[in-house]
């Protein structure tokens, strides 16, 4: 307990990393359908508000995580941008790099089993990553902030947070760049989201979660072999 209190964040790091990586070996021997839990950091978050901060800590973390009284323009940004950034991407991966699409957009699946996909991903805990971002950036991020600047908090957070994805790229699950250069890359975009939506944990788990499911229940589908790997 008093090293909780003297390394809080690092004592969040590295629970968000015990109670996330877990079923790793459950999943090597095909026991467990992934290598990781994704409500690993928010538990590790509580655990740790708990021991430093006491009930006015976990309190505060669960109202930001129902923060919704943000300028309109963040929810059109958690909710379009990652669609935007998608379909750029695919569509420089036909023209440019001439990938060839199996299918398209309009091909796969309806809308409704999209938005179902969608609010699985965003209410229930451990269903897909969504659950991380009360860890980190609900607790991380603001006290990486407090020492030093948004950009470079980003950064460090992005390499901790690519380092929490280590149990899929080991397992084959992601391969490298997706799960440490883009995470990195993306952490700058959701530091930028989460200031500017005053702090709201929520806008956040909107983000990640449009992002994950756009990404899994379309662009994931456009390509494949190769073409898959570009995109």
């Amino acid at each position: 307990m008093s090293l909780v209190r003297r390394y809080p964040l690092t004592a969040f790091f590295v629970l968000a990393c015990a109670l996330s990586w877990w079923p790793w070996i459950l999943y090597s021997v095909g026991l467990s359908p992934t290598p990781i839990v994704g409500v690993g950091p928010f538990l590790a978050a509580l655990l740790v508000l708990a021991v430093t901060e006491g009930k006015s800590g976990v309190v505060g973390l669960l109202r930001r995580m129902v923060r919704w009284r943000v300028g309109i323009q963040w929810y059109a940004v958690a909710l379009l941008l990652p669609i935007v950034v998608i379909l750029a991407a695919a569509a420089l991966n036909v023209f440019l790099l001439g990938a060839q699409r199996t299918s398209s957009v309009a091909d796969l699946g309806g809308w409704s089993s999209f938005l179902l996909l969608f609010l699985l991903s965003l209410l229930i805990p451990g269903f897909a990553g969504t659950w991380e971002e009360p860890g980190f950036r609900g607790y991380a991020l603001p006290r990486l902030q407090f020492r030093y600047s948004a950009l470079i908090a980003s950064l460090i957070l992005g390499v901790l947070w690519a380092f929490w994805h280590l149990p899929f790229v080991v397992t084959g699950e992601h391969i490298w760049i997706d799960a440490t250069l883009f995470i990195i890359e993306w952490s700058i975009v959701y530091t930028w989201l989460f200031n500017n939506a005053k702090g709201s944990v929520l806008i956040v788990m909107l983000f990640h979660a449009m992002n994950n499911t756009f990404s899994s229940a379309f662009e994931s589908q456009m390509f494949s072999g190769a073409d898959s790997v570009n995109q």
